[in-house]
């Protein structure tokens, strides 16, 4: 048995007057898994009865205290008296298995999402934004509802004891309310909650003292309250780890039993002076008064063993928590008492065993953890790996450290020392790749450039330790390896299709010339198109498919292949439901242009659909060992003798060829609006155009399938998106216009029915003399559509509190604008006949201020044209004879869209013919195996 340290067993007497039995308590983890009103679950209340057996403590998820509190879904509330059943359910869970309950409480501030509070405004100290992208800006909360909001703070405390909890935990950390009281980043205020430090420790403390006297008043003796706290903040100006001390002797002096870091790691070091290695831990015990002396600290992060335990313990902790350690195993603490380390890796059969939530189970740090039973070995030749990366900040040194089938570790070395921003940022996409055991993460905010190269060398270092260990395992490096199924391009189209292929038994290579997986779907904003779907009927939208249909070949121009357009709106709702099973839900629904109804299904946060659809196809693809991805590296032929694909042909960046042997081969690769040589040579028009699109959308798929004999149809068909800012060619989304905006003139005029179909608007755009136009809309559109937070934070908008204001800074006359505007609510209100003929997303006056505008013209957007498919995804010779084993979906292919494709279409197009495609591709490829 492993040695466990002294203190691992020893009881922990609390100054409450309570003592722990040991050391170990269960960290509060977010499970995302109450109900939509904040309400307990069955399944949460056995997820914790399940964990609590031998931990000194469970210290439950933290609960809002007041309705517009949540930060992200699912949280579970104790705002009001009818929760408190449900949390009595959890204590009398955790508490019949020999452990202590404790509930942390909290209110997310600025940290809250709109939409997770029914479109209202989050409130914090001071009307200042989260400096991240897309952050909304906060409503300052007024003197008397500070001391409200305290109030509230101590009904939740009261409620926690009817609840029959044995304590609770403050929450003063993670970036919450309480924390941004004590913020000078979020606390700006100049009345007694705000200014110099002591001042920004009163919220705080007024906390404590409410909680403190709420436990004299209707507690037992020996009620635990506990306080969590983030050390350091990286904004400018922040909280220091200095700042911290003096905040938590304060706290001390009036009376905790215990406080608890929020760190991912107990040894952790300063992210702010990143120059100084020594642990935070350390210089907490060496700077503590006397009086905080007293009071037990709580570490966390990492502690998977007892030796990790007792390494806490050496510097300082009294106890440790445990987090991921306690998801994995519902025998956690045994397993450390008993000497064992606990792996973050779950058997992906085993969540109803384990009891985990399923919104736990889908979350991204758990989706990480999981691995799929057929797994058999690693791919990886572990060791260190070496990758020289070039960035802004100049040339610098990745090491990445491999297991057999984990990266386990980043570094990165900078020729000058690095600066706190750099550092921070690295420390973020870190963790991401770590958490993803991959280097397809999201791109850290503001670091950009930085992210992509890391990735990219990451990637890189991946590749040759593959390599190197099939070597090692004496593989003939001459013979080419071998695939079912080959996907050319890694967008939204491409992930679907290896998704689908690898559930139908097939093993899957994907070929990305990018650095990046993602493709034109990482950009895409408004949502998916369908009808008849569960998600409409849940909202009593009654749509038809009949409808869509009809609608769909009027906006292309009676244009469109109608046998490919029938497969389209007949699959369309079975491919929102596929999506649903693989987590990536699509609940909210709007509307867009060419549309009578709505039926453009987006996440249920309104958020922009292609990042949301990339992470989830990702995560699918990362959970399934017989999917390969290559980045950086093209396909420059596909083998095809003799009517039957033989296989493909790579080249890397590195100009390095090899030979993949395949059955069957799917081309996703996107259009071609990014190539203006080949726009310009269907549609000479188009030169000078800004293009939407990202940098690999140059046609080369079409050209692959050319070379083996594949027919194309509507080349010259390319459409022009009318809303795109032009100096950075950002698509701004038609969500807006769907949410209820206008398009105004230089003159402040109206000047088309702004829910037409692209080309329509696009063509009166270009006709007015700036040949571009504002759009117009108020506070009420931004509330209810999140991608604008996104347009502000990226310095699109121009704002003004009235219309007066906002016609100034346009340059517009503001008496032509305030009558525009007063004739579209008229219209809205009044359910006038528009004069522009539009009848749709007449959601509300435009009439509560600020108002805001978007200099915005057309841009180049999609190729409707491309290689001829049957409804089978077939690619199709000249003759329209199949080319056997070879396929295509998403904007490769041509016939779909007609002469015009609406807006939501393309999401659409991709899952479902990238479904088809995989499905027959791997069929194809067993047949011929």
């Amino acid at each position: 048995m492993t040695h466990l340290h002294p203190q691992l067993l020893t009881p922990l007497p609390l100054a409450c007057g309570t003592t722990l039995k040991n050391r170990l308590v269960m960290a509060p983890m977010t499970t995302c898994s109450g109900f939509y009103d904040g309400s307990v679950t069955i399944e949460l209340v056995e997820y914790y009865r399940q964990r609590a057996k031998d931990a000194a403590a469970v210290i439950v998820e933290c609960a809002f205290v007041e309705d517009n509190g949540p930060a992200f879904p699912g949280a579970i509330g104790i705002d009001s008296d009818y929760k408190v059943e449900g949390l009595t359910k959890i204590a009398d869970a955790v508490k019949g298995q020999g452990a202590k309950a404790i509930l942390q409480i909290y209110h997310g501030g600025r940290m809250s999402e709109p939409l997770l509070i029914g479109g209202r405004q989050p409130v914090a100290p001071s009307a200042i934004a989260i400096p991240r992208e897309g952050a909304v800006t906060p409503r300052a909360l007024e003197n008397q509802e500070v001391y409200d909001m305290v109030e509230k703070f101590g009904q939740a405390v009261h409620r926690a004891i009817r609840a029959g909890f044995d304590g609770v935990e403050i929450h003063g950390a993670n970036t919450y309310l309480i924390q941004q009281f004590f913020s000078p980043h979020a606390n700006r205020r100049e009345d007694e909650w705000g200014g110099d430090r002591e001042k920004r420790t009163r919220f705080p403390l007024a906390v404590l003292d409410i909680t403190r006297r709420k436990a004299q008043q209707y507690a037992a003796p020996g009620f635990i309250i506990g306080y969590r706290f983030s050390p350091e903040e990286t904004e400018q100006p922040g909280i220091r780890f200095d700042d911290t001390l003096f905040l938590l002797d304060k706290l001390a002096a009036k009376g905790v039993d215990y406080v608890h870091f929020s760190m991912n790691h107990t040894l952790r070091s300063s992210l702010v002076d990143t120059a100084d290695s020594e642990p935070l831990i350390d210089k907490f015990m060496r700077g503590r008064s006397t009086t905080l002396a007293k009071v037990p600290v709580i570490g966390v992060g990492s502690v998977l063993s007892a030796a990790d335990a007792g390494t806490a313990f050496d510097h300082g902790y009294d106890l440790v928590a445990v987090g991921k350690g306690s998801i994995a195993y519902s025998d956690w603490a045994r397993q450390i008492l008993d000497g064992n380390t606990l792996s973050l890796a779950i058997d992906s059969t085993r969540r109803e065993a384990l009891l985990i939530p399923e919104p736990l189970w889908l979350f991204p740090q758990v989706a990480a953890m999981i691995r799929d039973s057929r797994l058999s070995g690693g791919k990886f030749a572990a060791g260190l790996y070496s990758e020289t990366i070039q960035d802004e900040y100049g040339e610098c040194c990745l090491t990445v450290t491999l297991a057999e089938d984990r990266i386990t570790d980043l570094q990165m070395e900078t020729a000058q020392p690095a600066d706190i921003e750099f550092t921070t940022h690295f420390n973020v996409l870190r963790d991401r790749i770590l958490e993803a055991n991959s280097p397809y993460v999201d791109a850290v905010t503001g670091a950009t450039t930085q992210s992509e190269a890391v990735k990219k060398g990451v990637a890189k270092v991946l590749m040759a330790s593959a390599r190197q260990r099939q070597q090692q395992e004496g593989a003939d490096s001459a013979a080419a390896p071998h695939y079912d199924v080959v996907v050319v391009g890694c967008g939204g189209a491409g992930l679907t299709a290896a998704i689908q292929a690898s559930e139908q038994g097939a093993s899957v290579l994907i070929v990305e010339k990018m650095s990046v997986p993602g493709g034109n779907t990482l950009k895409a904003s408004v949502g998916m198109n369908a009808a008849e779907t569960r998600f409409q009927a849940l909202k009593g939208i009654s749509d038809s498919k009949e409808r869509f249909y009809q609608e769909t070949l009027k906006g292309g121009q009676g244009k469109n292949n109608p046998i490919l357009l029938r497969e389209f709106i007949n699959q369309a709702p079975l491919a929102v439901d596929w999506l649903a099973e693989r987590g990536i839900v699509l609940s909210d629904i709007t509307i867009t242009g060419g549309m009578s109804i709505d039926r453009t299904h987006r996440p249920a946060d309104a958020s922009a659909v292609g990042g949301y659809l990339v992470s989830g196809l990702l995560k699918n693809v990362h959970q399934r060992p017989e999917i390969d991805i290559i980045t950086d590296t093209r396909v420059s032929r596909i083998c095809y003798q003799q009517g039957n694909v033989t296989g493909v042909e790579l080249t890397n960046e590195l100009q390095e060829s090899q030979s993949i042997h395949c059955h069957s081969v799917i081309v996703a690769t996107g259009g071609f609006s990014a190539n203006p040589q080949m726009v310009v040579s269907y549609r000479p028009d188009l030169a000078g155009f800004v293009t939407t699109n990202h940098a690999g959308a140059t046609g080369s798929g079409i050209a692959l399938l050319e070379a083996i004999g594949a027919g194309t149809v509507d080349m010259g068909e390319i459409q022009i998106h009318p809303t795109v800012e032009q100096t950075t060619s950002y698509l701004i989304s038609e969500s807006v216009r769907g949410g209820g905006a206008i398009l105004v003139s230089q003159q402040g005029e109206r000047f088309i029915n702004e829910m037409e179909t692209r080309d329509k608007v696009s063509a009166q755009i270009i006709a007015l003399p700036e040949k571009s136009a504002w759009i117009l809309f108020d506070q009420q559109v931004r509330e209810h559509n999140k991608a604008i937070e996104t347009y502000l934070s990226r310095g699109f908008v121009v704002s003004g509190d009235s219309v007066q204001q906002l016609a100034a800074k346009l340059e517009i006359p503001a008496t032509t604008l305030q009558q525009t505007l007063e004739t579209f609510n008229q219209v809205v209100t009044q359910q006038q006949p528009d004069p522009f003929g539009r009848t749709t997303a007449l959601r509300q006056p435009l009439d509560q201020g600020p108002f805001y505008a978007i200099r915005i013209a057309p841009g180049v957007h999609h190729t409707m044209g491309g290689v001829t498919i049957n409804t089978a995804t077939e690619v199709l010779d000249k003759d329209k004879q199949p080319l056997a084993g070879v396929f295509a979906a998403g904007e490769v292919v041509g016939g779909i869209h007609g002469g015009n494709r609406i807006g939501g279409n393309a999401v659409a197009d991709i899952v479902i013919f990238g479904r088809i495609a995989g499905e027959n591709a791997a069929r194809h490829a067993k047949q011929q195996a």
